[in-house]
């Protein structure tokens, strides 16, 4: 595999395998410099594990794999869209570049979490259907500046 498009269609073909294994139909390949990390699909069916998407899952692959979080230069390929929380574990973990076979738009024309979940994110806070407001609480900054100090 060396294209683009192969990967894409190895994530698809994972997520097909999952489909028939009960699972939902989303896989991901994780490739940096030509080697794939990891080649996986969604496990929530098997985990109840409400975080295992498969971008997420080659993502802790990966970097058990190598023993590191930072997977710069990595390419993800998915089968889907990645959601707002895969996107930003992508981001989080090095990786600037990505591709993915079907938009969210379509996950959502089967009856799949779409594009309503992006539009959601994008309100006001209170304006989401998840209510999360901000409370002032003394002190809350001091584990950051314990951070920043720690920091060479």
């Amino acid at each position: 595999m060396s294209t683009h498009e192969d990967y894409l269609r190895e994530a698809v073909r994972l997520a097909a395998d999952n489909v028939q294994d009960g699972g939902s139909p989303y896989g991901a390949v994780l490739v940096r410099n030509g080697e794939v990390l990891a080649s996986v699909a969604n496990n929530i069916h098997a985990t109840n594990d409400p975080t295992g998407h498969a971008e997420m899952v080659a993502l802790r692959v990966a970097s058990q794999r190598l023993n590191d979080r930072d997977l710069s230069g990595s390419i993800m390929y998915a089968s889907g869209q990645p959601c707002p929380m895969c996107h930003a574990a992508m981001r989080l973990s090095g990786i600037r570049e990505g591709y993915f076979a079907n938009a969210a738009a379509t996950a959502a024309g089967f009856g799949l979490l779409g594009t309503e979940i992006y539009a959601e994110l994008c309100r006001p806070l209170d304006e989401q259907p998840m209510r999360l407001a901000h409370l002032d609480v003394p002190g809350a900054t001091e584990p950051y500046a314990a951070w920043r100090a720690r920091k060479p």
